[in-house]
């Protein structure tokens, strides 16, 4: 019986590995955060569905740093929320996401939404 709780708990411990879990868990980022090209940083809202995510863009346009705003949202909205979509704010110029500068930092508006 105790060779078998091991063997289990081996399997579990592989298992979490792979799947990335054990990060959101224990902490550690996981690779993901690494692999973006800009780092990005999540902040909540009085209400907790309202987000805004600043990027280290150093002048980037809003094409180049996308996926590590998106990222950011994603991840925090399907943590927390269970889906993953968010409405972002839209610039009613361009049709594009909207953003303010901070010197080099661009920062984005969105909310988590459920379908």
């Amino acid at each position: 019986m105790t060779a078998t709780r091991f063997l289990i708990m081996i399997c579990v411990a592989l298992t979490l590995t792979g799947c990335g879990l054990r990060e959101r868990i224990f902490g550690g980022g996981g690779q993901s955060d690494r692999a973006l090209p800009y780092r990005a940083k999540l902040a909540k809202g009085e209400d907790r569905r309202d987000i805004s995510v600043r990027v280290q863009s150093r002048g980037a346009s809003v094409a180049a740093v996308r996926e590590s705003v998106r990222f950011q949202a994603t991840r925090y909205c399907l943590i927390n929320f269970g889906g993953a979509d968010t409405r972002w704010v839209i610039n009613p110029v361009t049709g594009d996401w909207a953003f303010t500068r901070d010197g080099d930092d661009m920062i984005f508006q969105g909310r988590c939404v459920f379908r």
